[in-house]
C-alpha cells in the first residue's frame, strides 16, 4: 500500500531493518552515505535499489534536512552503482517513487536502477 511522504520515519521499515542488519540482502556497494542491494522482486534483468543510511522518508525529507556531504555522497553512490553495474551505456532508467500518487511502498528514500533491456516508455498515456 502506497504511504504518505510527509509521514514521520517509521524505525521498522524493511529499510532500517536492513541497515541494522536485521534482514539479510544481496549487497553490490555501501560507503558512509548509502547502501545498495538486488531487489527482492526484480522488474527488470537489473535491479538494484539504493537507500541513504540516513533517516529520511521521502526525496523532500532528505534534500530538506539531510547535510551537503550526505546529498553528495548518496547522489555519488548511486552513479557509482550503475557505472559498477554497465548500465552507463546502453542506458537505464533511475526512479524515486514519492508518496501516494508516486506509489511509494516503503517509508524509506530509495532509489530503483533498471537495466539490462530495453524499458519502454516511461508512463502509459
Amino acid at each position: 500500500m502506497p504511504i504518505d511522504a510527509t509521514a514521520p520515519y517509521d524505525e521498522q521499515n524493511i529499510f532500517a531493518k536492513i541497515l541494522r542488519g536485521e534482514i539479510p540482502n544481496r549487497t553490490v556497494y555501501e560507503d558512509e552515505f548509502a547502501l545498495a542491494f538486488h531487489d527482492i522482486a526484480p522488474q527488470a534483468p537489473v535491479h538494484i535499489l539504493v537507500i541513504p543510511k540516513g533517516r529520511y522518508v521521502s526525496w523532500d525529507d532528505f534534500t530538506a534536512k539531510a547535510d551537503d556531504a550526505e546529498i553528495a555522497g548518496f547522489i555519488r553512490a548511486v552513479g557509482r552503482v550503475a557505472r559498477e553495474a554497465g548500465l552507463v551505456e546502453p542506458g537505464y532508467r533511475l526512479l524515486a517513487n514519492i508518496g501516494v500518487h508516486g506509489h511509494q511502498e516503503v517509508p524509506h528514500l530509495h532509489v530503483h536502477l533498471f537495466g539490462g533491456r530495453s524499458l519502454g516508455p516511461m508512463l502509459a498515456r
